[in-house]
């Protein structure tokens, strides 16, 4: 079970605060015989794992280095060459390639959230009651998506295996993280972004705790 990343979001629909959790994102290295088993494509500008999951190596994971050289997009930051024609050519290998989840650039993020803010407010519309507790859930077979909306508007979102339990707690925890080392700070202006060591270190806290000893412990 795991915890992929948490995204707070004002009421105008703007990111103040994001963390991915860095368990989240293994990294597997392999060395491939010629033919390579797996098929990439790119997209967003990184070449991707269209087919072929072995090894931990799955759908959608980046290519982030060959040989040890990282990867710039399709091409080796070393010199520039196109990564798709050096694995396409058998006297290249064996070949070493590492693959991995990559991180959001600062764009990225703050587009992300601003489709979970309308996401949610939709589902908040089309909804004819909503829950109890304030918080909603979107499922897939890859993750959940909870969402805890306050009577301030401000939502805080967590992105999680399916199969962690009791995210709704995680989510009321951080909201006590934010009351207490966001809100509570002399320096910090509502609806800003946050940047605050402790609040930082109280979060990322709640959720190794989260992880290791089961939501209802922390």
């Amino acid at each position: 079970m795991a915890i992929y990343s948490v995204y707070i979001i004002n009421k105008a629909g703007g990111l103040i605060y994001q963390y991915d959790h860095s368990g989240a994102r293994p990294e597997v290295e392999k060395t491939f015989s010629y033919p390579l088993e797996l098929v990439l494509k790119v997209h967003d500008e990184k070449l991707v794992v269209a087919f072929g999951e072995r090894d931990g190596i799955k759908v959608g994971h980046t290519l982030l280095s060959v040989n040890g050289v990282p990867a710039e997009g399709r091409f080796l930051k070393s010199d520039g060459r196109d990564i798709m024609d050096i694995i396409a050519a058998e006297e290249n290998f064996p070949i070493n390639l590492k693959f991995g989840r990559t991180k959001l650039t600062t764009n990225e993020r703050i587009m992300l959230a601003s489709m979970f803010h309308s996401l949610f407010a939709i589902g908040s519309q089309l909804s004819p009651e909503p829950r109890s507790s304030g918080i909603e859930v979107l499922e897939t077979d890859a993750f959940k998506l909870h969402c805890f909306q306050t009577m301030t508007g401000i939502k805080f979102i967590i992105l999680a295996d399916p199969r962690q339990m009791a995210v709704d707690v995680l989510l009321k925890k951080l909201y006590e993280v934010y009351s207490d080392f966001a809100l509570k700070n002399p320096f910090y202006s509502l609806d800003m972004p946050i940047r605050c060591d402790l609040f930082d270190t109280n979060l990322q806290q709640a959720i190794d705790q989260a992880e290791r000893l089961g939501v209802n412990n922390i």
